[in-house]
């Protein structure tokens, strides 16, 4: 059954309104804005999916100008998106908004499919306008067509994800204007359940793309390939200089640590002599954070600041800092990677 959108009707009886009559008015008045500027939104996604269709997916493979397994690296699952969309617009524009959603989300396996490879599409795309003179040209060529209004396809590929949240904001809204005796509040709850489990998809996604770059930056900081940063469930915490005091009291050095999930490691500058090393370091030593203890030590350093006293299994490390504020950051992040470590199954 298809529950339409309340329409507003204002009391023009004199007198004071109740407050509650108040309130439903203005619910009724959020509820009906909200499913508003839904249908207007997904007329206009559903619009922009159409020409990505048509301007680039059609005519792409009508000219052949990607083999086909590129083609679909870069647009993974937009026509099935754009087919189940379509769906959904029906249902919007007939005002069958739980209705809609409730036939949409058991779909939604083909936004998923198309979250999970959009750092790929990206990467692909990168490629092939390197190497590909006609694909080059004839992704500039489409750009410029009005129907895009000077988006970029990088910009347009986008789409999808960003659809996503608009759901999650637009099924919140609703549900948040409607009472839960409403017959609607139901269905708009569990597509709101469902669509926030593929927002999360598309955070985790990011938080471990960011985390890829990070390691590859650090790998690539890094001298010769001794030291290799780029491991499976390695995650990157943060990285600055220390000084590292010798234990026999002579001078101490300053140091640069780079602390990840599991271990720490510690490097120093390359020698300046030679030009092409200037902003690389040469790792020293990469520690184990399993099974390593952490202390703050106090009073070795004359003014502000202090020690970190860090046991592993087969050594131990005393680390200096004046500045007391990131001193308590490493001791902060340090103590936090470990425990997390500790808390894997099969880390005892």
């Amino acid at each position: 059954m298809c529950i339409r959108h309340p329409i507003v009707t204002m009391n023009c009886n004199p007198g004071p309104q109740s407050s509650i009559q108040q309130q439903r008015e203005h619910w009724n008045r959020n509820h009906s804005t909200s499913a508003r500027k839904l249908v207007q939104t997904e007329q206009l996604y559903n619009h922009q999916l159409q020409q990505i269709i048509t301007y680039f997916v059609d005519i792409l493979n009508a000219k052949g100008t990607l083999k086909q397994g590129i083609r679909e690296s870069i647009f993974s699952s937009i026509k099935e998106i754009h087919s189940i969309n379509q769906v959904l617009l029906v249902h919007l524009e007939s005002g069958c908004i739980g209705r809609g959603f409730d036939l949409f989300c058991p779909n939604l396996q083909y936004y998923n499919t198309y979250v999970d490879n959009i750092y790929n599409a990206s990467k692909v795309l990168r490629i092939q306008l390197k190497k590909n003179k006609a694909f080059r040209r004839f992704k500039k060529l489409q750009e410029t067509r009005s129907e895009f209004n000077n988006h970029k396809l990088e910009e347009l590929l986008q789409l999808p994800v960003q659809r996503i949240d608009q759901y999650k904001h637009f099924l919140q809204n609703l549900i948040a204007n409607i009472s839960p005796d409403n017959p609607e509040f139901q269905p708009l709850s569990r597509a709101l359940n469902v669509v926030c489990t593929v927002s999360q998809r598309i955070e985790n996604n990011t938080r471990c793309y960011e985390n890829h770059l990070q390691l590859c930056r650090v790998q690539k900081l890094l001298k010769g390939q001794q030291m290799k940063v780029l491991a499976a469930g390695r995650w990157y915490i943060r990285e600055g200089w220390l000084k590292v005091v010798p234990p026999k009291g002579a001078q101490t050095k300053p140091m640069m640590f780079f602390l990840f999930s599991d271990m720490l490691l510690q490097a120093k500058r390359c020698s300046p002599l030679y030009p092409t090393n200037g902003n690389k370091f040469v790792g020293q030593h990469a520690y184990p954070l399993q099974d390593c203890t952490v202390e703050k030590v106090f009073g070795h350093t004359k003014s502000q600041g202090g020690l970190l006293s860090l046991s592993f299994p087969k050594a131990k490390l005393l680390l200096m800092s004046s500045n007391q504020v990131d001193l308590n950051e490493w001791y902060k992040s340090l103590t936090s990677a470990i425990r997390l470590l500790y808390l894997q199954p099969g880390s005892r």
